[in-house]
């Protein structure tokens, strides 16, 4: 099968899931805590991943998956060569869950462990960020690019506090608002690891790191920061590991090494 099709029916299939977040968002919902009281899921969590995994294991019944709520409930993530798509139904679920419209539903696919295609969409605000691997990323159809910003001083940077109340992974974040505060020109957040990964895609921002996420957080932001002309690295520099909870990405290579320099670093435990 080509990745054109692969792609027709992935596209389909994300816009499908996000009349149901459009839909669900205002109306009251059936909500569960994960890990903590703040790792929260919804029925349409799993309706959503339920929806695009069985659209695609009808068509194609080798492929594999990694999505959040399937995990969650206890199957390990494992990452092969095989054809896998790698989805998160509603990232920035505490969003959703709020009725704040940042909220998005993010699907990579990767084939023999390299990422083919990403889509982030935000059907709230209409908000469909797609890449294909080299042929580029857009928003709603037109091209993006990253700003290109190389100066710390002039960067808006992107970041969370994430699920966790682990203490340490907590201390670290508050020591690295501590240090970079000062020394950029804004922080930003929108709850949603994918969204912020985007905002660096359009040249929005400049900047986003976070430590303790998982890969169905980021693996579709991946791609579209890349194809934007951006880079995506691990926090301590060096290559990213999709597997590793952890994920620095920016505008250039100049900037991201600027934060690299400055962050205190966090190992969570890998996917």
């Amino acid at each position: 099968m080509s990745l054109d099709e692969y792609y027709d029916v992935a596209l389909d299939l994300v816009k499908q899931a996000g009349a149901i977040i459009r839909e669900k968002i205002d109306r009251p919902k059936d909500i569960a805590m994960k890990s903590c009281d703040v790792d929260l899921v919804t029925e349409s969590d799993k309706q959503v991943e339920k929806l695009f995994i069985g659209g695609i294991s009808s068509r194609y019944p080798d492929h594999r998956f990694i999505g959040e709520e399937t995990t969650a409930s206890g199957l390990k993530a494992q990452l092969t060569d095989a054809p896998t798509w790698i989805i998160d139904p509603i990232d920035g679920t505490m969003n959703f869950v709020h009725g704040l419209p940042h909220t998005c539903i993010s699907v990579a696919l990767l084939v023999d462990k390299v990422t083919e295609m990403g889509f982030v969409y935000n059907p709230i605000i209409e908000q469909l960020f797609i890449a294909r691997r080299g042929q580029g990323a857009s928003l709603n159809g037109k091209p993006i690019k990253v700003s290109g910003e190389k100066e710390l001083k002039k960067a808006l940077l992107m970041t969370e506090m994430g699920t966790s109340r682990n203490p340490e992974k907590i201390k670290t974040v508050m020591d690295n608002l501590q240090i970079l505060v000062p020394k950029v020109h804004g922080v930003r957040t929108l709850g949603s690891a994918a969204l912020n990964m985007c905002m660096v895609a359009m040249g929005g921002a400049d900047v986003n790191f976070e430590f303790g996420v998982h890969v169905w957080d980021f693996a579709a932001g991946d791609i579209i920061v890349r194809e934007a002309g951006g880079v995506v690295i691990d926090p301590a520099g060096g290559s990213l590991d999709l597997m590793s909870g952890r994920v620095l990405c920016a505008s250039s290579m100049e900037l991201a090494n600027e934060i690299v320099k400055q962050l205190v670093q966090y190992y969570p435990e890998r996917d």
